[in-house]
């Protein structure tokens, strides 16, 4: 289907879905969308009216996860952080600042397995777009109202496994808040959690697509999440979500989503320290209890 016949569509679903589900103010929201874009990332954080993307998908499920920014009515993102350079991270991103969705601000981790700052994909899809770029450092915050996006970190830089440079980041909010963990294994787990870096959150961003090379007993015994979300397809990938990551979940009584189980995606709303899980598709939103 040609794009301009896509948007169309789109702007139908989206018609469609915001009849069937109203948005009330969308200054007054507090939303996290894992979206569905296989086994990648992308993640909407929607703060009082102020949208940031937290990764970018593949090349491959970029077209999925435009339609889904879309019919979210997104045109425009305050920011678009990218968590680590694997391409199921930013392969979207050159893609995403060609499009008619008005990026303000790239942001990246500093400390990262590229030969130099310039062969950073996004530092360079950003130059070459002439988008602002601003690299992250643990400590940094960014502030959305009341909102802040804690980046707690990597600590050190791992020269030959870039997932342990994966920008982990506390989304803070008044309502509760949101631990987003990239693809980072057990390794830099470790290190934040001696380190005294990981809070207790609402919701946990599970590691690395579900994979047994994440998600250990100690992380999760620290966060204490009241759900868990997987960002995965097993499909692409048939060894996730892992028994071993799943049954750590369950032993910690952490409720489970997973994005293959939506089309569009995960919705988490987060009122009084209190999670709710929607399955997004494309006719709405449907509630998910595990």
């Amino acid at each position: 289907m040609k794009r301009t016949g896509r948007w169309a569509v789109c702007l139908m679903i989206a018609l469609l879905f915001w009849i069937a589900c109203p948005a009330g103010n969308a200054e007054d929201q507090i939303q996290t969308y894992f979206l569905n874009v296989g086994k990648a990332d992308a993640i909407l954080l929607r703060l009082n009216g102020q949208d940031y993307l937290v990764d970018t998908g593949s090349k491959e499920s970029y077209d999925q996860m435009e339609d889904a920014l879309r019919m979210l009515g997104v045109d425009r993102l305050a920011g678009v952080i990218i968590t680590h350079t694997d391409k199921d991270h930013v392969g979207g991103l050159k893609k995403l600042l060609k499009s008619e969705i008005d990026v303000e601000r790239v942001y990246a981790g500093k400390l990262h397995s590229e030969k130099s700052d310039e062969d950073h994909p996004a530092y360079s899809a950003a130059e070459k777009r002439n988008v602002p770029f601003t690299w992250l450092v643990a400590g940094d915050q960014l502030q959305a109202e009341e909102c802040v996006l804690h980046i707690l970190g990597p600590l050190t830089r791992d020269d030959e496994e870039e997932n342990n440079n994966s920008l982990v980041i506390d989304v803070r909010t008044p309502e509760g808040n949101i631990l987003l963990t990239g693809d980072m294994t057990q390794t830099e787990e470790e290190e934040l959690l001696d380190a005294g870096a990981i809070p207790q959150a609402t919701v946990l961003k599970v590691g690395h697509h579900g994979r047994d090379d994440a998600t250990g007993r100690r992380l999760v015994a620290a966060v204490r999440p009241q759900w868990a979300v997987i960002s995965t397809s097993s499909q692409e990938r048939p060894d996730t979500p892992a028994a071993q990551v799943t049954e750590t979940l369950k032993l910690f009584q952490v409720k489970t989503a997973v994005t293959q189980e939506a089309q569009v995606g995960i919705l988490v709303e987060l009122e009084n320290q209190t999670a709710t899980v929607w399955r997004v598709d494309w006719d709405g939103k449907h509630p998910l209890e595990k």
